[in-house]
């Protein structure tokens, strides 16, 4: 990191808090000490960043990118620390057109799960819970609804009959 992406840096995130009403020229350092409250980080890390001395660590980045309402992707690209390709959004490849019949198809959970960056340990607890929320194939064919097996229930009771008859 050169002292030129620390500076660029700092003046974005410096931007960033004006627009967002913290004070941070006042003499007193109300405005740093309030952001840094509310990101829950030390108020040196603030000074330091705004100093121009030292960049945040990740969880700082983190906690201000929080604050400061950005996603941490930006916080991270902007600080140099990572490129747009290291962290391509998935959105853009969900949106993306296919440009082929393998990238048409429908994501699996483990690629969606790359996707979003959940850690290899998490991975197998991010499948099982993710699999709790789609449809079964057999709900994934059609709705249910009076077209289907409720409608012929409610057929049968009107018209006095049953499957069981």
């Amino acid at each position: 990191m050169t002292t030129q992406d620390l500076d660029a840096f700092a003046a974005w995130v410096e931007a960033l808090m004006r627009d967002r009403g913290y004070d941070i020229d006042s003499p007193r350092g109300g405005g740093k000490s309030r952001i840094a409250d509310e990101a829950g980080v030390h108020r040196a890390a603030v000074t330091r960043l705004l100093q121009r001395q030292s960049m945040p660590d990740l969880e700082t980045t983190r906690r201000l990118a929080r604050v400061l309402g950005v996603p941490v992707r930006d916080m991270l690209i902007r600080s140099g620390r990572l490129t747009a390709e290291e962290l391509s959004d998935p959105h853009d490849y969900l949106a993306a057109p296919a440009p082929s019949a393998e990238f048409g198809r429908r994501p699996t959970l483990e690629e969606v799960a790359d996707l979003l960056g959940v850690p290899a340990d998490r991975r197998e607890m991010f499948v099982r819970v993710v699999e709790q929320f789609l449809p079964t194939e057999a709900e994934a064919a059609g709705p249910p609804g009076p077209g289907r097996e409720e409608g012929r229930v409610l057929a049968e009771a009107a018209a006095g009959t049953s499957a069981a008859d």
